[in-house]
């Protein structure tokens, strides 16, 4: 985790946002603690875990203020996104220093565990399918990449539930739910679900997941630049080790990479 899917999600997000280099390391390490929070249930420990987030956001947007210029996103010198961010004023006004801490926050938080979860995902994959490593080396379109990728992860997917509130009273196959009522959706189930077969790994209407274009990207170049350089070995399902619940994927991963030649 902490070797290719947590330090490819952290230096990714580095490069959109411009934030500064330095802060990988760090970055790296919050993964590491956010998820262990995440597995504790202990509510003081992941409110630590998000005000230490917060704390490197305020640092990322104050460097930003402060040099007026932000590190280019791309090699057209595009203004980064979070230069961009600081200078928007789309509803009448620039955002308030709170207001981008907490857009950066629902941005990038969530995004750097579960990207890292993806990569773990997606290397078991694919070092236990070389026809599919074949495949994707040869080239394919960005629709088929999404597609195999969303079937890779419907199968074992990181994002295990997501707890939600009931809005008014409803009957859940049989089950009688009042208004108010706190559940847990469990995705994983339902994606393995045989009798409907709908992918829901990254939501669906209200709650569909707006990041998912940025994350499939992030994916296919990964693989497409791994692919390029490396076989991926098979990989054995006792060879590592599997995360907790509330977390799914891997917590660690042992995977061989050969050079090709």
């Amino acid at each position: 985790m902490a070797t290719i899917g947590a330090r490819y999600a952290v230096r990714a997000m580095l490069a959109w946002l411009g934030w500064p280099a330095g802060m990988e390391d760090r970055l790296v390490d919050w993964v590491a603690e956010n998820n262990a929070a995440t597995r504790s249930g202990q509510l003081e420990r992941t409110a630590a875990v998000a005000e230490a987030f917060d704390a490197m956001i305020h640092e990322a947007v104050d460097a930003a203020k402060e040099s007026k210029t932000a590190k280019p996103a791309d090699a057209a010198g595009q203004p980064s996104v979070t230069l961009q961010l600081l200078n928007d004023t789309s509803i009448g006004r620039h955002l308030e220093f709170d207001e981008l801490v907490s857009v950066l926050r629902n941005w990038t938080a969530g995004d750097l565990s579960s990207m890292a979860y993806c990569v773990g995902v997606l290397l078991y994959a694919l070092g236990n399918d070389a026809a599919l490593q074949d495949r994707l080396r040869s080239g394919v379109s960005e629709r088929e990449f999404t597609a195999i990728a969303d079937e890779i992860l419907r199968r074992d997917s990181p994002f295990v539930s997501n707890r939600r509130v009931t809005t008014c009273p409803v009957d859940l196959d049989g089950v009688e739910l009042d208004e108010g009522q706190r559940v847990r959706i469990h995705w994983t189930a339902a994606n393995r679900d045989p009798e409907h077969p709908s992918n829901l790994v990254w939501g669906a209407g209200p709650h569909a997941c707006p990041g998912k274009y940025l994350s499939m990207l992030e994916l296919r170049c990964l693989t497409e630049e791994l692919l390029r350089a490396f076989s991926v070995g098979e990989v054995a399902a006792d060879a590592g080790r599997r995360e907790q619940f509330p977390v799914g994927g891997w917590a660690s991963l042992p995977v061989t990479l050969t050079p090709r030649r």
